[in-house]
């Protein structure tokens, strides 16, 4: 049976709802020591940041979207176990970056009303649970597109260029290291899922359509000035528990990776790695660097050497059975593992605090490269 054959069976078996909800050690390093370990780094003046769930800080919790994580047990390793609409039980990849080069120790959600100067001046979120570079998928979900995120980034740009004035604004811009992360919702929610775009697109030429989408998205933001884009790549989608579960003649038993799915999201990043070389190739002169970040690799690394890590489990989620709950589906009532630390997967999509932290690590090179 086919991938996209076996994906329609199994849909007809499980809420069509839970699909839409995809997207996002015992100590980790505070603010503090991350600063220590690389020093202020005062040639990055901020971190802006766009794509879906796994680096929403809580955008979410703004718009009328049912698809939140601002509410227990998400966010029981945060500080003050305060559930901010992160997907995950404590901090982001993206919160470890900004501590990394010295600005502050998380990065907010830009809807969030209560933001001061300086926190703008240093970095906010716009990404958004559900979102993908399809303009379809944010509309399954009602999460925000990213075109109005970056809408919301030129309505950033005003603010600041108000408050502080253009010039200073323009440089802002230009030393910001912006990240991108989405597609994960766009392959597995709106392709294998939903029968809409399957109708209209091989995998081979929907993988093409975004790649349009990720260009365009690029040439936005270089036209608003920003010059230093780290792109993530996908990770191996067969390999999140839901998918698992979606994909398994015996989802309770046979709980290993759907390896062709994997395979796709692995086409997917080799088809992004060549558009992004291409891209930089047209603006490296321009003085423009844009950087690949893999994390394909790191988390097929930590499924298959998981002892390693310190895990002990790494085909279900913490939350819950581990293999269906996501967003309100892995809520105050939901049964927790004791040991988050022990887990690749907080919910059955979304990482650990622990996992964001190693796929920290293995990209701190590429925020050396892409702030001197």
């Amino acid at each position: 049976m086919s991938v996209s054959a076996r994906m329609k069976s199994n849909v007809c078996r499980h809420s069509v709802s839970l699909l839409l909800l995809f997207l996002s050690a015992f100590f980790f390093p505070r603010a503090e020591a991350l600063t220590k370990q690389r020093g202020s780094n005062l040639s990055v003046s901020a971190v802006l940041v766009f794509g879906d769930s796994t680096v929403d800080p809580g955008n979410n919790n703004y718009i009328q979207t049912p698809f939140r994580s601002n509410f227990p047990p998400y966010g029981r390793e945060f500080e003050n176990q305060e559930a901010t609409g992160r997907y995950t039980d404590g901090r982001l990849a993206t919160d470890f970056i900004v501590s990394y080069v010295g600005l502050k120790e998380y990065v907010p959600p830009y809807l969030d009303p209560t933001l001061s100067l300086e926190e703008l001046m240093t970095g906010v979120s716009f990404a958004s649970g559900g979102s993908g570079f399809d303009p379809l998928t944010p509309r399954i979900s009602n999460t925000i597109e990213i075109p109005k995120q970056v809408e919301y980034f030129k309505e950033y740009r005003k603010r600041l260029e108000l408050a502080i004035g253009k010039e200073r604004t323009d440089n802002l811009i230009k030393k910001a290291i912006f990240v991108i992360s989405a597609g994960t919702n766009d392959l597995v929610v709106n392709y294998f899922t939903l029968p809409v775009r399957r109708k209209s697109y091989t995998i081979s030429g929907y993988q093409h359509f975004l790649m349009q989408h990720v260009e365009q998205l690029i040439q936005s933001l270089w036209d608003q000035g920003a010059r230093r884009i780290a792109f993530v790549g996908m990770p191996p989608i067969g390999c999140l528990p839901m998918v698992i579960t979606l994909n398994s003649d015996n989802a309770f038993l046979q709980r290993g990776c759907i390896e062709e799915l994997s395979l796709v999201a692995k086409d997917y990043n080799l088809k992004l790695q060549n558009k992004l070389k291409a891209i930089h190739k047209n603006l490296a002169h321009l003085g423009g660097k844009i950087f690949y970040v893999d994390i394909y690799g790191p988390v097929t690394n930590m499924i298959r050497g998981y002892d390693k890590f310190g895990f002990e489990e790494v085909a279900n989620g913490c939350c819950g059975s581990g293999i269906i709950e996501v967003s309100f589906l892995c809520n105050p009532n939901s049964y927790v593992c004791p040991d988050a630390s022990k887990y690749i997967f907080w919910d059955s999509i979304h990482p650990t605090e622990k996992t964001y932290y190693i796929v920290f690590k293995t990209l701190r090179h590429i925020i050396d490269m892409i702030s001197n």
